[in-house]
C-alpha cells in the first residue's frame, strides 16, 4: 500500500522501518514482506514517477546469485522479459594478443548473470511490492531525525506524524544521512579515474557476450544488453573524461569506435551519458544501536568487476534470513545479538571484494612493461587451467562462500 506522508498523524508502528527506496531498499522490503513481516519503506523521492519510466540509460548487471534471490522474492517475473543473459565474459589487456574466455557452459546451462535497465528492475520490484499486503511505502518522505528507545526506534517524519519500529535499516544511499547521525565513519579513497557511462547501439550482434577490455586509463566495459545494444563503462582520467563528455555526438562516437576496434560495426551513443568519480568506500560497522546498513549505505567500491549492487543484495539476502528467522521464533528483531551476527557476516564479505577489486584496478592500469607481460601471462595461464578458471567463473556469478538462503534460489 503507498501513503503519503501527510496521511501519517500519529505514530505508525512497523516491524521494521527500510529509509530508502532503492533497489536495495526494495528490495529488502519485498524479501522481509513476503516472509510475513510488517515492513514500511520511507522515500524521499515520489515513487509514482515509476509507473511509465523512461529510458536513462542506467543498468545494472545482475549475478547470477542475485537473480536467485530476485526469483525468490517473486520479483523476477516482472523483470525477465527486459534481461539480456550474460553467456561470455571475455577479457583482454590493451592490444595483447592474449585473453581470458569465461564459457557459461563450462558450468551448465545457466548464465552468468543478466543485464537489466534500472528502472525494469525498480519497477519489477514495486510490482511486487504492490502484491503484499504487508509492506506500507510512505514517500515521498524526509525523515527528520530518529530517536532509540526502549525496544525499537522512533523516526520523525517532515511535515507529519513519526514511525515505531523494532529495526531500522539504512539504504539511503552513499551520503546516508542515517549512518551519519548514528556516528559510524567511513573508510575509502577517491580514485584517479572517472566513469563515462552510456548505451550503445551497434551494427553487430553481441551474442550474450560481455567484454572487459582493459585500457592504460582503467576497464572498458562492454555489456551486452537485449536487441543489438550493450552499456558502455569507460574509465578515463579525470580530465580526459571532462574533455570527452563535452564533445558533440559524432566525435564522441568516433572515440567509442577507436577504442573498440570495430569488432560490433558501427557504433553510436543513444541516450544519456553520466559521469561519475570512482572511490572505495566501507563502513566502519554496518549495524548500530537498532540499525542496520546495506547497499550503498553500507559501502562501495570501484566498478571494475560489476559487483556493486550485487554486494548490496547480499546485504539483503543476509539480514532478511536473520530478521525472518528471529521473528518467526518471537525474538527481537533489532536485538544487539542480532546485528552483531549482521555485522560479522556482511563485513568480511565486503572487505574482501573491497580489496580485490582495489588491488585489480592498480593492476590494470600499471602500464610498466614488467608488469603489463607478468598480467597477460597471468591471463594466458588462467585460461589454461580449467580448475581455476571454473573458480573465477565461480566468483562472477556470486555462487562462492557462505550464501543466504535467498542467493541459493530458497525462499525464507
Amino acid at each position: 500500500m503507498t501513503q503519503s506522508p501527510a496521511a501519517i498523524r500519529s505514530a505508525l508502528r512497523t516491524d521494521v522501518l527500510i529509509v530508502g527506496g532503492g533497489l536495495a531498499g526494495l528490495s529488502l522490503a519485498v524479501a522481509l514482506g513476503r516472509a510475513g513481516l510488517d515492513v514500511t519503506v520511507a522515500e524521499r523521492s515520489d515513487l509514482s514517477t515509476m509507473v511509465v519510466p523512461e529510458f536513462d540509460g542506467r543498468v545494472t548487471a545482475v549475478a547470477y546469485a542475485s537473480w536467485r534471490l530476485l526469483d525468490a522474492i517473486g520479483a523476477w517475473r516482472y523483470m525477465e522479459e527486459y534481461a539480456q543473459p550474460i553467456l561470455d565474459i571475455r577479457v583482454t589487456d590493451g592490444d595483447a594478443p592474449v585473453f581470458l574466455n569465461f564459457d557459461h557452459r563450462a558450468l551448465g546451462n545457466e548464465p552468468f548473470g543478466y543485464l537489466v535497465e534500472n528502472r525494469h528492475l525498480r519497477l519489477g520490484l514495486l510490482r511486487a511490492l504492490a502484491d503484499l499486503g504487508t509492506v506500507r511505502l510512505v514517500h515521498p518522505a524526509e525523515i527528520d531525525g530518529m530517536d532509540v528507545v526502549p525496544g525499537g526506534v522512533n523516526a520523525r517524519l517532515t511535515g507529519s506524524g513519526g514511525i515505531r519500529a523494532a529495526l531500522a535499516v539504512a539504504a539511503d544511499g552513499r551520503q546516508s544521512p542515517l549512518r551519519e547521525a548514528a556516528g559510524i565513519g567511513l573508510v575509502g579513497h577517491r580514485y584517479a579515474e572517472t566513469g563515462i557511462v552510456t548505451t550503445i547501439e551497434h551494427e553487430h550482434d553481441h551474442r550474450g557476450i560481455a567484454h572487459e577490455r582493459f585500457l592504460p586509463a582503467g576497464p572498458f566495459a562492454i555489456l551486452p544488453l537485449t536487441g543489438n545494444r550493450s552499456s558502455l563503462v569507460w574509465s578515463e582520467k579525470h580530465a580526459v573524461a571532462k574533455a570527452l563528455l563535452a564533445l558533440d555526438d559524432a566525435a564522441f562516437n568516433a572515440e567509442i569506435m577507436r577504442r573498440m576496434d570495430g569488432f560490433l560495426g558501427e557504433v553510436r551513443a543513444v541516450g544519456p551519458r553520466f559521469s561519475y568519480p570512482y572511490a572505495v568506500h566501507v563502513a566502519e560497522k554496518f549495524a548500530g544501536d537498532r540499525l542496520a546498513l546495506v547497499g550503498d549505505a553500507a559501502h562501495g567500491i570501484h566498478p571494475i568487476a560489476g559487483q556493486g549492487l550485487n554486494l548490496g543484495w547480499r546485504d539483503v539476502a543476509a539480514l532478511a534470513e536473520l530478521v525472518v528467522d528471529a521473528a518467526r521464533l518471537g525474538l527481537d528483531v533489532g536485538s544487539p545479538l542480532l546485528l552483531e551476527r549482521y555485522d560479522r557476516w556482511r563485513r568480511v564479505d565486503t572487505l574482501t571484494l573491497a580489496a580485490v577489486t582495489d588491488a585489480l584496478n592498480t593492476l590494470f592500469t600499471n602500464d610498466v612493461a614488467p608488469v603489463r607481460l607478468a598480467r597477460d601471462a597471468g591471463l594466458a595461464l588462467v585460461n589454461r587451467i580449467d580448475p581455476l578458471k571454473r573458480f573465477f567463473m565461480q566468483h562472477a556469478r556470486g555462487t562462492v562462500g557462505e550464501l543466504p538462503r535467498l542467493l541459493k534460489g530458497d525462499a525464507l
